[in-house]
């Protein structure tokens, strides 16, 4: 006989995990009794699929109702909202075979056009289906508490910040963004109360995550993080919709219509999961126009299609166990999650890339909102007996720009979060009165080749000369993953900060290539930041010799002058070439020969200094006279 759930109507309210999917999304709590379970519907469906409809009178469907009308009015029916999540308008992602109608072909936000002459964001889609997994959960539990909605690992500062905000506006107080895969071990860690070091391979509808934890007695540590926010199972359907296209008469799949795609991606759906359990599959699909289009897909087809796809989440696998400093034979056990994961193929795999079968004791559709629910029970201090500590890792390196377009990385990547860190800045160039803050993502040694995340300016700092001021710059990223940045001027005490929501997402296989490119040209961009480095300082003491002898020229000995316009010469001619070792030592030579000189000034300050200024004016003027290096106590900006 089984047990039902007593609501209290004076306990408080229970809080739920949610597993906001690309495919399906689903709901978990922890009860009073017993380990966490996921809610079901009346039909005993766990599994809400993750589409709405807008009808023409304005009302919104969601969920398998939803998914019943996409066929009839594919355009105003969202599917796989996921993908779209803190991405542009004009981003490449959003431009993949699909049915939908964007509103704007360009600009920081993807907007639909829908039913009723609307246009919605993907904040907005996944917001209602948020809202749809409440008004289910409260159903059966009672009033929703904290929420914990999981996130696959490489979802951006932007992706991340736009699920929270879906979460706000469906009402619901999201206590945490949790890491699909971290979820996923959470739940068969506390299961199973096993230790050891684990691979979670996430493989879901539209994202792909690979992620090497430790697990010690209920402390979860993730080593290394790797993955593609745009590879899952919708990629293995659109391979092969675009086989089944061609026999509907579509060899130019971009130019079918918004029915035939529909089409053509719910049979190859089909399709893919009768593969499962079977070598062949004789599908009738049924084209827009009535005909019914026969089609025999076998097993070995459907599997060369995938290939290149399984081929993209083994290239993350290495480069994630290479992060962790680890072999595939160290790895105790391989987590399967996501329904993608069925897949035959997948499985065998995964099998033969860490050499032993994976596990797949709990339901890969689940085990993810299952391992938020515990989550959310343990942040609201709910199960006192159940304790985790979950400690999860920035995917890539995060900085600003220096002089010269150098990044100053201020949080390595594969550091632990929640983290923060500083460091102190200095300015360039006399009485300047703002730094230009931008900040960056990525693993290269130069601006351009780091994806830009946010620009903001900190002004109001009183004029001072070169090297004077002291910026610093803090970078604090919280358990959900989102940067928060603060910029203060610490002899004024000026600040400002900013959290960081960067317009666009990641781009198919950006996160790959970034850190590929950062292997390939780790030697040339050393040599580059050198170079630009060597440069910046040249200069820098070009200028300050130049001013020094038009301000205090009668401090100049008999021949110093020239001396001196020899140096910079050969210091310019240096500078304007490629050979950053060879500035350096123009820059000592300079430095040697102007020596006598800038002790002369010095002397000069100090006695203008002692004749009733205050200290802190002394230690500019002297600082000034000597031309002192502008990189005491940090870079410059």
């Amino acid at each position: 006989m089984g047990l039902l759930q007593i609501e209290d109507p004076l306990g408080a309210p229970t809080p739920v995990g949610i597993d906001l999917g690309t495919t399906h999304s689903l709901v978990a709590y922890v009860p009073t009794v017993g380990p966490a379970t996921v809610i079901r519907d009346c039909d005993n469906q766990a599994l809400t699929p993750s589409v709405v409809h807008y009808r023409q009178d304005g009302t919104v469907l969601v969920g398998r109702e939803a998914a019943q009308l996409s066929r009839e009015f594919p355009e105003d029916t969202i599917v796989s909202v996921k993908r779209f999540m803190g991405r542009g308008a004009d981003d490449p992602e959003t431009r993949k075979l699909g049915s939908y109608r964007f509103a704007v072909d360009e600009g920081p936000v993807v907007k639909f056009g829908v039913g009723g002459g609307r246009e919605v964001t993907p904040v907005e889609v996944s917001a209602e289906i948020l809202r749809s997994l409440r008004l289910s959960a409260s159903e059966e539990i009672g009033d929703i508490g904290g929420v914990v909605i999981t996130v696959p690992a490489y979802f951006d500062d932007a992706q991340r910040q736009a699920t929270r905000d879906a979460g706000k506006l469906a009402g619901l107080e999201v206590l945490r963004l949790l890491n699909e895969p971290t979820a996923a071990a959470l739940a068969y860690g506390l299961d199973s109360k096993q230790n050891g070091t684990f691979a979670v391979y996430d493989l879901g509808g539209g994202t792909f995550d690979i992620t090497i934890l430790s697990l010690d007695d209920g402390i979860f540590q993730v080593r290394s993080t790797g993955g593609d926010s745009q590879l899952g199972g919708d990629d293995m359907d659109r391979a092969l919709a675009e086989t089944l296209l061609a026999s509907m008469g579509h060899q130019d799949a971009q130019q079918a219509s918004p029915a035939a795609v529909v089409a053509a991606l719910q049979a190859a759906r089909s399709i893919k999961h009768a593969l499962t359990d079977s070598e062949i599959v004789d599908a009738a699909i049924e084209a827009p126009d009535g005909r019914v289009i026969e089609q025999r897909v076998t097993r070995e087809q459907f599997d060369s299609l995938i290939a290149g796809l399984l081929d993209r989440t083994g290239r993350a696998c290495r480069r994630a166990l290479r992060d962790a400093g680890l072999e595939a034979q160290a790895i105790d056990g391989v987590i399967l999650v996501g329904g993608s994961t069925r897949v035959p193929a997948v499985r065998s795999y995964v099998a033969e890339l860490f050499g032993q079968e994976p596990l797949h004791s709990i339901d890969p559709d689940l085990v993810v909102a299952l391992g938020a629910a515990i989550q959310a029970d343990i942040l609201a201090g709910e199960n006192p007996s159940e304790q985790a500590l979950l400690l999860d890792v920035l995917p890539l390196s995060l900085g600003v720009e220096a002089m010269g377009g150098v990044v100053e990385k201020i949080l390595p990547r594969n550091t632990a979060i929640p983290s923060a860190a500083a460091q102190v800045f200095t300015t360039y160039a006399d009485n300047q009165t703002g730094f230009e803050l931008h900040v960056l993502q990525g693993e290269r040694e130069t601006a351009e080749h780091c994806r830009s995340l946010a620009r903001f300016t900190l002004r109001g700092i009183p004029p001072m000369p070169a090297g004077m001021a002291r910026l610093e710059v803090r970078f604090d990223v919280d358990a959900d993953g989102l940067l928060h940045v603060t910029a203060r001027e610490l002899t004024t005490g000026v600040e400002q900060q900013v959290e960081v929501k960067p317009s666009y997402g990641l781009s198919e296989n950006e996160v790959e290539r970034m850190l590929l490119d950062a292997y390939e040209h780790a030697e040339e961009d050393l040599l580059t930041r050198g170079l630009r480095e060597q440069r910046v300082e040249a200069r820098r003491i070009l200028q300050a010799t130049e001013e020094a002898i038009e301000r205090d020229a009668d401090l100049l000995e008999p021949g110093e002058r020239e001396a001196l316009e020899v140096a910079m010469a050969a210091l310019r001619e240096a500078a304007s070439g490629e050979n950053h070792p060879r500035i350096q030592l123009r820059i000592e030579d300079l430095d040697r020969i102007g020596k006598p000189f800038a002790g002369r000034r010095m002397d000069r300050s100090i006695r203008q200094a002692l004749a009733g200024q205050k200290l802190e004016n002394v230690e500019r003027e002297t600082a000034h006279a000597a031309g002192i290096d502008a990189h005491v106590g940090g870079r410059e900006l």
